[in-house]
């Protein structure tokens, strides 16, 4: 890759110029304030028992029979401070270590329960090998840094109880960029054993349950992973009207209050574990009860959200970026090229929505191969432009002048037009007629040819045979545990 004056690398895409910001000072302090009032005075709740002693010895009042914590404001202060504003995330092979905060971008994949037939648009369950190839093809893409858990959620002929480790281990085994866990009946057990065979750092996860509530299983992965070393993504997600006030405003502050209301425990486990926050919710459409994917309101809301939790120092996690749509199309291009865009301008630092199709329902790595140029469009457009006394070109302008003067065939063009150009790897710049001539080819056709390609050449580092074989072991040993808890 050329690189000139700016900075776009695996290593991720750099802003270089002040962030969109849609809030007053005083807006944000007013939604502080409110933040604050809902975690002393309505409080959150915490079904576990380690997690209630432990913020009742920080200082939060709690009521153990209900479970409920309500946590005072300096401390949640405190622990905001606590947060490093930038964190270094380990891959497996070194050129692909991240560090996440500041005003860098990285791109992550989504995830999908299924995955799509291109001919019929029908959704199916994929298979093992798909799942592998959809990882090899992510780590073939330059603008893609990290895995999501996944990229499905179902699996053909596994287990349900055995999907996470399974996906987890496919993971490993077929990219060398950094990936993050989920948890399911203790799969995080399995995925921090895998990890540490590796030789690679994962982002570890703690998920809500909308309104103002943390579920044990949440809590307990949260334990494990801070105990692994692992820097957490806090994630709360919500729906406008449904599990939130149907305001964005109103919506923005039950966010924010449950995810301080992590943080606290976070920090009380272990001072100074990087966490990064993470934006999830979505308007319902109150004419059908659906859940408008793709919404501008989501994109409205995260661009206030990048901008308080950039208040706070703490990196942000964009994970609205996905579509209504069921087919790789019109509507699905522009509504998530719109939140791409919005996220990156306004300062997420790791903007997730790459092979998303439907909601949470449908994946497929063409989509991702899209996503790519979607995403290297919008670095292209974040990194500014170049203000030198060589970019101006004064000097060249005078010795050309006026027609007949052209620039086609001098030096600082032929040096400089691919490192002004943004140059797409699979959107369609023909001219018409040599658009018909080479068979009137899509962006779709050529997605999927590109993916082929990825298949077909990539090299993906390996791992050595000690870890190949631990990883079998592990995979074994997590099979033993969910067939004695009736679960195979």
């Amino acid at each position: 890759m050329t690189e000139s004056w700016f900075e776009m690398t695996m290593k991720g895409l750099v802003r270089n110029f002040p962030p969109l910001e849609l809030l007053s000072s005083q807006q944000i302090e007013t939604l502080h304030r409110a933040t604050l009032d809902v975690l002393e005075n309505t409080g959150v709740v915490f079904d576990h028992e380690r997690a209630l002693n432990l913020l009742a010895d920080h200082g939060c009042t709690v009521d153990f029979d209900k479970k409920l914590v309500k946590i005072p404001g300096y401390l949640v202060e405190q622990s905001l401070r606590y947060c490093p504003s930038s964190f270094s995330v380990k891959a497996r092979d070194s050129k692909h270590d991240l560090r996440i905060g500041a005003n860098t971008t990285y791109f992550i994949t989504f995830c999908g329960l299924k995955t799509l037939d291109l001919d019929t648009w029908e959704s199916r369950t994929a298979t093992t090998q798909e799942l592998n190839d959809a990882v090899r093809i992510l780590d073939g893409l330059e603008h893609i840094h990290l895995h999501d858990y996944g990229p499905y959620f179902e699996l053909e002929g596994i287990s349900p109880a055995m999907v996470m480790p399974t996906a987890f281990a496919g993971q490993l085994r077929n990219s060398s960029k950094i990936t993050y866990s989920g948890y399911k009946q203790d799969s995080e057990l399995f995925a921090i054993e895998m990890a540490k065979v590796a030789g690679t750092e994962v982002l570890g996860s703690i998920m809500d349950a909308a309104p103002l509530m943390y579920q044990h299983e949440a809590l307990e992965a949260t334990f494990r992973f801070i105990e692994a070393g692992w820097p957490m993504k806090v994630n709360s997600s919500g729906v406008f009207g449904g599990t939130h006030p149907a305001t964005l405003a109103g919506s923005l502050i039950a966010i924010n209050a449950t995810e301080m209301a992590a943080i606290v425990l976070i920090q009380a486990v272990k001072r100074g574990t990087g966490i990064t926050v993470l934006h999830f919710s979505f308007p319902m459409d109150m004419r059908t009860g659906q859940l408008a994917f793709g919404g501008i309101e989501s994109y409205l809301q995260q661009v206030a959200f990048n901008q308080m939790w950039r208040h706070y120092g703490v990196p942000t996690f964009n994970s609205t970026i996905i579509s209504s749509s069921k087919l790789i199309d019109y509507q699905c291009g522009y509504e998530k090229a719109i939140g791409t865009i919005m996220a990156v301008l306004s300062g997420g630092n790791v903007v997730q929505g790459a092979g998303g199709v439907y909601g949470e329902v449908t994946y497929h790595p063409v989509m991702t191969v899209i996503d790519d140029d979607i995403y290297g469009m919008v670095g292209h457009f974040v990194r500014g432009m170049g203000i030198t006394d060589h970019t101006m070109a004064t000097e060249l302008i005078h010795e050309i002048g006026p027609l007949p003067g052209s620039y086609l065939g001098t030096a600082h063009t032929r040096s400089e037009w691919r490192k002004e150009s943004f140059i797409p790897r699979v959107a369609d710049r023909l001219s018409y007629s040599d658009w018909m001539r080479q068979g009137k080819k899509t962006v779709l056709t050529n997605a999927r040819e590109r993916a082929a390609h990825i298949l077909a050449t990539h090299k993906v580092t390996p791992l050595s045979e000690y870890q190949d074989r631990e990883i079998d072991r592990i995979l074994e040993s997590a099979r033993r545990h969910y067939e004695a808890k009736g679960l195979i």
